[in-house]
């Protein structure tokens, strides 16, 4: 009976062992199986989140593009990014919102004018470089097509350069008027792009029609001269004499910012002159004046049969 008892336990003893090892065996691949389910599944929770990732930065350039921007005017100040025919950079305000007064001429010496739409353009890129399209004056009278990032999107206005902005982050510094109509009542550092283009046919940039100023102090024997309220930047100015086809090339005045300095001879001549104005673009202008004319001091001599 011990003997019966004995090798029933011992049986049982057996399979137990044998179930014991079959459910190890049968458990590992579901393991591994589990296992490399659960791989897959975080290799495909990791590709939605590069998914989510990709989306979040197209929807960021989306809103890029649009110009669409949050606490506008606080842009950082940097150092402004010179394009082919303008640049980027801060846009910020040095005129009054409320008052919105006409330029004084700034650095351009235009004197009082009656420009509304108008901005100061940097001298430099980087400190103290000389690099920005200020250019020693020769920026005065271009116009700037300046667009500012907004909350609901971008603002775009036109505006005259008649001064410069020397400080070290400036871009385009803007007159009252044009302030208002890009940032309203939140003025502040903004930030934008800007675009050379022709002031041709836009009103709000104009306050008289283009002539020759000569400077005060202007007399037979010293005479400098600039062009206001003109087309576009100027590139050069010559005189033609008409009796003997002498030419003259006109240099820019030392004496002041936006000046071009007169031939002595000139100024003592009655002879008759073509004073052509070439720009940086559309056609050239033309005045006809005697040389002894541009000896009077502060006149001012329209272009004739022309309407800007």
């Amino acid at each position: 009976m011990k003997q019966l008892v004995f090798l029933i336990c011992a049986l049982l003893i057996s399979c137990e062992k044998k179930e014991v090892s079959l459910t190890k065996t049968d458990l590992a691949p579901k393991e591994i199986a589990i296992s490399s389910s659960l791989l897959m599944t975080s290799s495909s929770l990791n590709f939605s989140s590069s998914s989510i990732h990709i989306s979040s930065s197209n929807l960021s350039s989306t809103i890029d593009s649009s110009g669409i921007c949050i606490a506008c005017n606080s842009f950082p100040p940097s150092a402004p990014t010179l394009h082919q025919n303008g640049g980027s950079g801060s846009v910020t305000s040095y005129g009054s919102i409320i008052e919105q007064e006409t330029s004084q001429g700034g650095a351009c010496n235009y004197g009082e004018t009656n420009i509304q739409y108008y901005a100061a353009v940097h001298v430099h890129q980087n400190s103290g470089d000389n690099l920005g399209p200020w250019n020693n004056g020769l920026a005065c009278g271009a116009c700037v097509s300046v667009k500012v990032k907004t909350p609901t999107g971008w603002k775009k206005t036109i505006v005259r350069i008649t001064d410069k902005c020397p400080d070290e982050y400036c871009g385009i510094d803007l007159g009252g008027a044009p302030t208002l109509d890009l940032m309203g009542k939140e003025v502040g550092r903004y930030e934008g792009e800007w675009e050379f283009v022709p002031c041709k046919g836009i009103k709000n940039v104009y306050g008289d029609s283009t002539s020759i100023y000569t400077k005060e102090g202007t007399n037979s024997f010293w005479s400098v001269i600039q062009v206001r309220n003109p087309p576009d930047a100027l590139k050069s100015i010559t005189l033609v004499n008409r009796n003997d086809s002498t030419l003259y090339n006109l240099e820019l005045a030392i004496e002041a910012e936006n000046y071009w300095k007169m031939p002595t001879e000139v100024l003592q001549s009655e002879d008759t002159f073509s004073l052509t104005v070439t720009y940086r673009s559309g056609e050239p202008d033309t005045w006809i004046l005697t040389g002894n004319q541009l000896a009077q001091e502060q006149e001012t001599y329209y272009l004739q049969n022309k309407n800007r």
